[in-house]
């Protein structure tokens, strides 16, 4: 196989991070049954997080982050996967311990792979990524725990500018949920917020619980990306038996609370664990993201080739990155 495009995170002597896009062979990478030609990937705030300071999320250097993929497959020793056959994978130790997304070529366990859906395309796929699949997990948890359409439930969605919010409101709206709370941090994310499918807005630029354990009953379900003290404050105004689907940790990792949500008005807090999930579960989900729950012609997004993940990686840093990049891989 001839050399291939991939953006590469290194250290050097002092132990800083490098990162840039490299010609490399099939032998830098990860071992597995399976190779695939990548189309597209996208880039997540555990992407982001990849390229900072060493000891992060990933594992071992050198590295091809990108814990996202969609293409074709070149090879495979799974009987189940034939060359051509379009393919995904989001999550397991793809972009952190085993070469990820952000190249030309990838090479993974077969039992990574899942088949795309007929009604989704590999830029489509990666429209929705982690970051979508992630909120899909989370309105399905909800769902098992009481939320109806029919009910019409107060819902709030933390982070609802970002990546896993942006999809989770219009993955709400489009099941018919009409009553959807977005937190936004920044003037100029209230249009963008209510583009998505929100209705109300709480800018969260100050606490309102006031370190009161509970509050006034404000919301029945709650899908949360952002964590730390903005779970802290939401937990306290969840109403009776109302649940809590949390999968981020952007706003820390701390969790100051006290059991009284939990023993005086039963809040159920779920966590969402995109990384691991099963491959049933898996299947299910991204047939529903193809057809039912199918968002792609409205969801906000940007296209990138893999020398601008930079630019996008500081965006996400700094708190300014809105919905959903892609990475056009092949070709760039």
């Amino acid at each position: 196989m001839k050399p291939f495009k991939s953006y590469v995170v290194r250290t050097n002597e002092e132990n800083q991070v490098t990162h840039q896009v490299e010609e490399v062979t099939e032998s830098f990478l990860g071992e597995g049954n399976t190779t695939i030609a990548v189309e597209y990937s996208s880039i997540n705030y555990k992407d982001m997080l990849g390229l900072q300071t060493k000891g992060g999320v990933i594992r071992n250097y050198p590295m091809i982050p990108g814990i996202d993929l969609a293409g074709t497959i070149i090879s495979s020793e799974d009987p189940s996967l034939s060359p051509g056959d379009p393919v995904l994978i989001t999550g397991y130790k793809l972009g952190t311990e085993h070469t990820g997304g952000f190249s030309e070529v990838a090479r993974v366990p077969s039992e990574w792979v899942v088949k795309l859906p007929e009604n989704l395309s590999a830029k489509e796929a990666m429209m929705y990524g982690t970051a979508g699949f992630t909120a899909a997990l989370s309105i399905a948890a909800l769902e098992k725990n009481g939320m109806k359409v029919e009910d019409q439930p107060e819902i709030l969605v933390t982070g609802a500018t970002g990546g896993v919010g942006s999809v989770a409101t219009q993955i709400l709206r489009k099941l018919g949920y009409e009553n959807i709370t977005a937190t936004i941090r920044k003037d100029y994310q209230v249009e963008s917020a209510k583009e998505f499918g929100a209705t109300k807005i709480w800018n969260i630029t100050e606490n309102e619980s006031n370190g009161r354990p509970l509050n006034r009953r404000e919301y029945k379900y709650v899908v949360d990306t952002v964590g730390g003290d903005l779970t802290a404050d939401v937990l306290s105004k969840v109403d009776e038996y109302g649940s809590v689907a949390i999968s981020g940790n952007a706003g820390g990792v701390k969790l100051n609370t006290t059991v009284l949500p939990f023993i005086l008005r039963g809040v159920n807090l779920l966590g969402i664990n995109s990384v691991s999930t099963d491959m049933a579960e898996r299947e299910q989900l991204w047939n529903k993201l193809a057809n039912e729950w199918n968002i792609v012609a409205v969801l906000h997004h940007t296209e990138i080739a893999l020398q601008d993940i930079p630019e996008t990686a500081a965006k996400l840093k700094d708190g300014q990155h809105l919905g959903r990049t892609i990475i056009k891989i092949n070709g760039t």
